[in-house]
């Protein structure tokens, strides 16, 4: 099946071909039909599976007839959890676009925002955003929604992970009643369905990789560390299998930071992206990394949604997410339109609760192994991952980190609403959004395990209670995990 075939205009069908694709991916192969019928729609897939396309090929379809934006007014809207992945879309929307005569632009926060009010001014047949910089637009009557004839989630799975279900809220009372809604997630989760039965009206429903599932074409493998000795094996990896474009996440930023400067003095070109750089320094990272400048892009979660590389060889778990999604979103930035990838994941003995998480939610067993030389150590006694992130804020200092005060980032609203920080669900023991943007306590639930950032470790771990509990976790997703 070609894209003309699937009902797509002569314009956009070039600009396509012209960028190397003639067919179809199978989420694009369904989900194109079902949005040019007009329909609310329910899709699901995998990382690198062609989602984008999959809803910006047929929404600038659909918004080739009607009347252009008018002033402060936009036709469609697309909203994402980070500002790499809302440039991604965006970046999609003019190239798809490129022979139709459709206006878009992006916003997010850690810019200048006075840009961003003079495009909206013109008017936007297509706006891409993050949550919390269009709330902030909004109250400054720089944009209206009224007229928002397709709203987009996109990686909303993902954006409940990270808190935004109550902006999300605050936008949708301002767009009309009569609209086309269009809900992508990498993975289809119990919450996903439960948003999808508040938002969707009789949708269609695409599924087209079993759930919670790994892209199968990636070769995952463990290798088995001391903690201490994660940065050498990385090195000795890099160095003696010679990876280049390697894509390392980190838990924190500070270990982001760190690992970098190892690297670095080990004349590994590497650089680390995160929410405390500013969004000039993320967009060099992200150019020298794509154009193969640099070896090493060291990486918190915020880049998982964000980067798409054709051909991406390498991905390395330095340290093994909290949140088991979390994996697979990683991973999943290899092995990416058909291609072929490694993820490798190296785990100490502090992590193998988490590793026991991910393989039940992937619902496989990943080989192990042993790099000689690196042999981890048989007695070696597992330590809680939160209270060695505890003594690091010890010895650093308190930050500040509020929608008031000043960010590192430099943007004025603190969180994930405008610079795709990190959050987790909204369960008893951590801090939910509020409308106003203030954070609001429960208890944290009485267990044996610690409340590890929306998921539970190993069962040695000793368990925080109470409003101390609620504290930890609040502080930890806001430095660590932007």
């Amino acid at each position: 099946m070609s894209f003309a075939e699937l009902g797509l205009s002569e314009a956009i069908v070039r600009a396509v071909t012209e960028n190397g694709y003639t067919q179809p991916t199978p989420i694009q192969a369904q989900a194109i039909p079902a949005v040019l019928k007009g329909g609310d729609l329910l899709a699901g897939a995998q990382t690198g599976t062609g989602k984008t396309a999959g809803f910006t090929l047929p929404m600038l379809e659909r918004l080739l007839s009607g009347q252009r934006a008018a002033p402060r007014q936009v036709r469609a809207l697309v909203l994402t959890p980070t500002r790499e992945l809302a440039a991604q879309v965006e970046e999609s929307v003019r190239t798809y676009g490129k022979y139709v005569k459709l206006s878009s632009a992006v916003i997010f926060g850690g810019v200048n925002i006075n840009p961003q009010i003079q495009r909206l001014e013109r008017g936007v047949d297509i706006l891409v955003a993050t949550p919390g910089r269009l709330l902030d637009l909004l109250q400054q009557g720089a944009v209206d929604l009224k007229k928002v004839e397709i709203l987009v989630l996109d990686e909303a799975d993902r954006m409940l992970d990270m808190g935004f279900i109550r902006d999300i809220k605050r936008i949708l009372v301002l767009l009309p009643a009569q609209r086309q809604n269009l809900l992508f997630s990498a993975t289809f989760s119990d919450e996903i369905k439960a948003l999808a039965d508040g938002l969707l009206n009789n949708p269609a429903m695409i599924e087209v990789a079993r759930r919670n599932s790994t892209i199968e074409i990636v070769s995952q493998k463990i290798y088995g560390v001391d903690r201490d000795q994660k940065h050498k094996l990385l090195t000795h990896l890099i160095t003696e299998r010679n990876w280049f474009q390697v894509l390392v996440f980190t838990r924190t930023k500070h270990g982001a930071n760190k690992l970098a400067e190892q690297l670095n003095k080990a004349d590994i070109s590497a650089m680390a992206i995160h929410g405390n750089k500013s969004q000039a320094a993320r967009t060099r990272a992200l150019a020298e990394f794509k154009s193969s400048k640099l070896q090493v892009l060291v990486a918190t979660d915020i880049a998982a949604r964000g980067i798409d590389i054709d051909q991406l060889p390498h991905v390395v778990n330095y340290d093994l997410p909290n949140v088991p999604e979390d994996y697979v979103h990683r991973i999943g930035r290899t092995g990416r339109a058909g291609a072929t990838g490694e993820a490798v994941s190296l785990v100490c003995v502090d992590e193998h609760g988490l590793l026991r998480d991910i393989e039940r939610f992937i619902k496989r067993e990943i080989t192990r192994e042993v790099v000689a030389g690196f042999e981890p150590d048989p007695n070696a006694k597992a330590q809680p991952i939160q209270l060695r992130s505890q003594e690091h804020r010890q010895r650093s200092g308190p930050r500040t980190n509020s929608r008031s005060g000043a960010q590192p980032n430099g943007d004025k609203r603190g969180g994930g609403g405008s610079n795709g920080g990190g959050g987790g669900r909204q369960q008893a023991g951590k801090p939910a959004r509020s409308g106003s943007g203030q954070s609001t306590q429960a208890a944290a639930p009485q267990r044996n395990q610690a409340p590890l950032t929306g998921l539970t470790g190993s069962t040695n771990r000793p368990a925080l209670g109470g409003q101390a509990a609620a504290n930890a976790n609040q502080q930890r997703r806001r430095s660590g995990q932007r």
